[in-house]
C-alpha cells in the first residue's frame, strides 16, 4: 500500500511527454522550413524574372537605338549615293524588320504612365521624322530621275517651290534635310523621349529586381534562423537524453552490479521503474527467505523453526506493512509429557503444529519458538480481522480439547497484537502482555492487546 502511494506520488519530467513535445516541435519546424523553402523558391523565381526583364529591357533599348540609327543611315546613304537599294533597305526596316517598333512594343508592357507618355511623344515625332525622310528621298529620286519608287515615296507630293528646282538643287535640298540641323534636332528630341521611356522602364524593372532580392534575402535569413532552432532543438534533445536517460541508466547498472536497491533518479518513467524494481528486489528477498523457510521447518511440528522465524521478523521490518503477531502457549510440557510420556507429548506438539498450518493461510508464518510454545505472524492483516482470528483459535482449541485420535486433551493460551508497520519490539511486548493476561486467568483463552483497557481473555 505504501509502495503504491509512493508510485502515485512520483514526480519528474516524463520522457513520453517530452517525446511528444519534441515530435510536435520537429513537425512545426519542418513545416516552417518547407514553407520557407517554397517561399524562397518563389522569391528566387521572381528575382530571376525581374533580372530577365531587366536584361530584356537593355536588349530592347539597344534595338530601338540600332533601328533608329539604321533608318538614318539608309536615308542618308540614299540621298548621298542615289542608289535605290538604300531606299529599299529603309522601307524593309520600316515594314518588315520593324526592330524599333517591336522593341518599343515589348518595353511598353513594363511601362508605367510616365513612360507611356514618353513613348507616345517619341512615336509621334518619329512619324513626323519619317515623313521628312520620305520627302527627302522623293526630292533625291526626282533629282536623280529614278522611277519604280516605293509607294510611300511615289505618293509623296513635292511643294510647288521645290518642283521648280533643278535636279542638282533637289538633290542638294534632300541632303540638307537629312544632314541639316533641323533633322538632327528632331532626331535628338525623338531619342531623348525614347531614352526617357527606356530609363523609366529599366528603373521600374530594377526596382522589381531589388524588391525580389530583398524578399529572397529575408526568406533565406528566416530559413537560417529555423535551421539554427533545429540545431538548438537537437542540442536540447542530446542534453535531455544524457541527463534523463543515459545518466539514470548508468546509475541503475551500478546498482544492479552492486546488488542493491536502485536510486530514484531520472525521468518520471525511470523513477517509476526504479520503484518497481525495488519492489521486485524486496519481493525476491522475501521469496528467497520463503525458499529457505521450506528448508527450515521444525522437524517435529512442521512449522518454522525459531531461527527462520527471526528472519521473517526481520523481513517485516524492512518493508513495513500491517501484520498480526500471535504468541501461543500450550500445556503439553506440564500436562501431557510428564503424565503420558515424551512420545505422547511430541505427538501432541505435532498435532498443534499441523492444526496451525491447516487453520491459517499459506502466507502466514507459524513457528515453534521454544518447547511447547508457538508464535504466528499473519501478513497483511488489520484489526478488523480479529474476530475471524479468534474463531480460528476457538476451532483449534475445541479440536485439541476434545480429541478423537486417542491423544490426551490439550489447551492453548494465545496473546495477540496488531501493528500497521511490520514487526517491532513494541508489537512483541504487547502480544506478550496479552498472553500474560490470559495466563493469569488460569485457563485456555485468547486476548488481543488494547492499550489502556484490561479485557478478560476470550474463552476458547
Amino acid at each position: 500500500m505504501q509502495t503504491q502511494e509512493k508510485k502515485s506520488n512520483v514526480r519528474g519530467v516524463s520522457v513520453r511527454q517530452v517525446n511528444f513535445g519534441i515530435l510536435l516541435l520537429s513537425v512545426l519546424l519542418y513545416a516552417a522550413l518547407l514553407a520557407l523553402s517554397f517561399h524562397a523558391a518563389k522569391e528566387y523565381k521572381d528575382m530571376k524574372t525581374a533580372t530577365d526583364l531587366y536584361i530584356s529591357c537593355q536588349e530592347n533599348a539597344a534595338l530601338v537605338t540600332a533601328g533608329s540609327d539604321y533608318l538614318t543611315e539608309q536615308v542618308r546613304m540614299f540621298t548621298f549615293t542615289l542608289k535605290p537599294e538604300y531606299m529599299e533597305n529603309y522601307f524593309h526596316e520600316i515594314h518588315v524588320d520593324r526592330r524599333r517598333e517591336l522593341a518599343l512594343e515589348q518595353l511598353s508592357g513594363q511601362a508605367g504612365d510616365t513612360a507611356r507618355e514618353y513613348l507616345s511623344r517619341a512615336l509621334e515625332r518619329s512619324n513626323q521624322l519619317t515623313e521628312l525622310e520620305i520627302y527627302a528621298m522623293r526630292l533625291a529620286a526626282e533629282g536623280a530621275g529614278l522611277d519604280g519608287l516605293p509607294q510611300e515615296v511615289e505618293d509623296t507630293e513635292l511643294f510647288p517651290g521645290h518642283k521648280r528646282l533643278s535636279e542638282e538643287e533637289k538633290i542638294e535640298l534632300a541632303r540638307d534635310k537629312v544632314f541639316g540641323e533641323e533633322y538632327q534636332a528632331k532626331k535628338a528630341l525623338i531619342n531623348d523621349n525614347v531614352y526617357a521611356f527606356i530609363g523609366d522602364v529599366m528603373s521600374t524593372t530594377h526596382n522589381r529586381q531589388g524588391a525580389a532580392m530583398s524578399d529572397l534575402d529575408q526568406a533565406m535569413t528566416t530559413q537560417r534562423i529555423a535551421c539554427s532552432l533545429l540545431l538548438l532543438m537537437n542540442i536540447i534533445i542530446f542534453v535531455m537524453i544524457a541527463f534523463l536517460i543515459v545518466k539514470p541508466l548508468k546509475v541503475y547498472i551500478k546498482c544492479i552490479k552492486e546488488d542493491r536497491r536502485m536510486e530514484i533518479t531520472g525521468a518520471y518513467e525511470f523513477k517509476y521503474l526504479a520503484l518497481t524494481y525495488n519492489d521486485i528486489y524486496e519481493l525476491n528477498g522475501v521469496n528467497q527467505v520463503l525458499k529457505q523457510h521450506q528448508a527450515e521447518y521444525d522437524p517435529l511440528t512442521g512449522v518454522l523453526s525459531r531461527s527462520c522465524f527471526e528472519k521473517v521478523k526481520e523481513l517485516t521490518r524492512l518493508k513495513p506493512r500491517p501484520i498480526a503477531l500471535l504468541l501461543i502457549d500450550t500445556d503439553i510440557a506440564g500436562q501431557v509429557s510428564r503424565r503420558y510420556g515424551y512420545e505422547t507429548g511430541d505427538k501432541a506438539l505435532k498435532k498443534v503444529g499441523r492444526m496451525l498450518n491447516e487453520h491459517f493461510r499459506a502466507s502466514d508464518f507459524p513457528a515453534r519458538t521454544d518447547g511447547d510454545q508457538f508464535a504466528l505472524i499473519m501478513d497483511e492483516v488489520e484489526p478488523g480481522r480479529q474476530a475471524n482470528i479468534v474463531q480460528k483459535l476457538k476451532d483449534i482449541n475445541r479440536q485439541l480439547s476434545h480429541p478423537k485420535d486417542g491423544l490426551p486433551p490439550v489447551s492453548i493460551r494465545v496473546g495477540g497484537a496488531f501493528s500497521p508497520e511490520g514487526f517491532t519490539e513494541e508489537l512483541y511486548q504487547r502480544a506478550n502482555a496479552a498472553l500474560n493476561g490470559v495466563k493469569r486467568d488460569g485457563h485456555g483463552g485468547c486476548r488481543f492487546y488494547k492499550e489502556g483497557l484490561e479485557l478478560p481473555a476470550d474463552q476458547l
